[in-house]
Formats: structure tokens, sequence, C-alpha cells
């Protein structure tokens, strides 16, 4: 069975940076594509970024593009999501997700399998 476990959320201040991690027993999250969703209170779940398990290539949403970067750490079997420059706004409860079909770029609802998630508090 697989599951994902997110780590390195907490309280940022304003300007300062994050580096979320995503680890996974049961399987190599080098075979999956794997991305990160965040929600903030009273909104929904939206897409941060993806990276693909075929050539990682990455993807990101225009709420973090130019601020963020998805690696992955294939030894390790982790994937991180570094983000800069945080504001207010980048607070959420921040989930790593992961689908089998390792093409795939685009963040989507419907990935497979669902981190608990981990919170990021941006201060002003």
């Amino acid at each position: 069975q697989v599951q994902l476990v997110e780590s390195g959320g907490g309280s940022v201040e304003s300007g300062g940076s994050t580096r979320l991690s995503c680890t996974a027993s049961g399987t190599t999250l080098g075979r999956y594509a794997v991305g990160w969703f965040r929600q903030a209170p009273g909104k929904e779940r939206e897409p941060v970024s993806c990276i693909s398990g075929t050539n990682s290539d990455t993807i990101y949403m225009p709420s973090v593009k130019g601020r963020a970067t998805i690696t992955r750490d294939r030894p390790n079997n982790m994937i991180y999501l570094r983000v800069d420059d945080l504001t207010p706004d980048d607070t959420a409860v921040y989930y790593c997700a992961a689908d089998p079909r390792p093409s795939r770029l685009r963040p989507a609802p419907d990935f497979a399998t669902w981190g608990q998630g981990t919170q990021v508090t941006v201060s002003s």
C-alpha cells in the first residue's frame, strides 16, 4: 500500500522561504508523477506544481511560478517543493499526491494517492 507523508511546514514571515518534503512508503516515487496542491482556509484545494515520472519535466501554477521549485531525489525517494518570497496568500495546508501514470504533468484532483498535508503559515 502506497502512503505519502509531507513534512517541512511551519510558520514563516513574509518574504521568507519554505521547503516541503514528500516521502513515500510502499513504492518508489520515481515511477510516479507527483504533484503538490494546497488548500487555504475557506477555499478549495488548488494545484501548485507537478513533476513527471518519465523525464522529470515540471509545471508550476501561476500562483507560484517564478517562486517555486519542485525537485525529485530518486536515491532517497523524496520530492521537494521550495517556495520563495512567501506572502500571507501562500498560507495553506500543502499536500503531495502521486499518480502511477508517470507521464502526467498537470496536477489534478484524481491523482491516486494523497498525503495528510503539512501546514504553512505566512505572517505579514
